[in-house]
């Protein structure tokens, strides 16, 4: 393992996602893959009043997409589809080095040595993606 990449916070993060286990009645679920390295996300959603009233997940990623993930379900419910969704878009343009900013979501500076990496890209995008189409679909 690279000391950088994978430090003790991201795999502490990694062993301890929220909501980890799968609705039985989820308004809409989304599975999200990773094409280089195979990691997937599937996240059921319930929303109420416009805004993620529970969460299920199923992750079977590596550590960087399960701390991203963890990062994402803890702050995720009480929130809207748009709130997700611009906190998935701005990860994205963080990545991509198109922004330098990581306070939108609290914890994220933890993941900002892989922004070097740009093979664990999509791993890392994987439960901001996932969370943030579900709510979309569940609140449509």
């Amino acid at each position: 393992m690279n000391a950088p990449l994978y430090n003790k916070d991201i795999l502490r993060l990694a062993a301890s996602i929220p909501h980890h286990r799968r609705l039985t009645d989820p308004q809409a679920s989304v599975e999200k893959r990773s094409p280089t390295c195979g990691s997937r996300v599937t996240a059921d959603v319930r929303m109420a009043d416009g805004r993620v009233a529970e969460i299920g997940l199923e992750v079977r990623a590596c550590a960087l997409g399960q701390a991203s993930t963890a990062l994402m379900a803890a702050q995720a419910i009480g929130m809207s589809a748009e709130e997700l969704a611009d906190a998935r878009d701005r990860l994205a343009a963080y990545l991509a080095g198109e922004s330098d900013e990581l306070d939108f979501w609290p914890g994220l500076a933890v993941l900002a040595p892989a922004r070097a990496y740009p093979a664990r890209h999509a791993s890392i995008r994987l439960g901001f993606e996932a969370i943030a189409e579900a709510a979309r679909m569940a609140d449509a």
